[in-house]
């Protein structure tokens, strides 16, 4: 994630929506908030968080690039896909998490629209990739 936005020179300030690789396994899911945690800190609260597993199931090589298409939905649409299934967040972090439904993209952040999306692989095989809604067209 920290490789994303330096690379792009974003901003973590900039980005309102993460699409978490979150399996609902409690020890990765927690790790990879912890990390989302630090890299955006005061922003953490105010960006929102969601994995899409819970409606799609794990897809696995495909994984990956359906949660890509839900981040770059997510930018272009305003909304942020909701966390399906999830009774139960085990967190103790100032982690902004989506609800069950559809929401709209977070007030403070309406600008560009800047989505990341976290893949993980076994073997630590891991990529975080930054969309953004552009104002041009083919």
């Amino acid at each position: 994630m920290k490789q994303a936005l330096s690379q792009n020179s974003i901003k973590p300030t900039e980005v309102g929506y993460i699409n978490a690789h979150a399996t609902s396994t409690p020890l990765g899911d927690g790790i990879e908030l912890k990390a989302i945690y630090d890299l955006f800190k005061e922003h953490s609260s105010s960006l929102v968080v969601s994995s899409t597993k819970g409606s799609t199931g794990h897809l696995l090589g495909a994984a990956g690039s359906v949660e890509a298409i839900f981040t770059i939905m997510s930018c272009f649409c305003k909304t942020i896909p909701p966390n399906v299934n999830l009774d139960n967040a085990d967190i103790n972090l100032p982690v902004n998490l989506a609800g069950k439904i559809f929401e709209s993209w977070p007030e403070k952040i309406q600008g560009k629209r800047i989505g990341l999306t976290n893949s993980f692989g076994f073997g630590g095989t891991n990529a975080s990739i930054l969309f953004s809604k552009s104002d041009y067209y083919l």
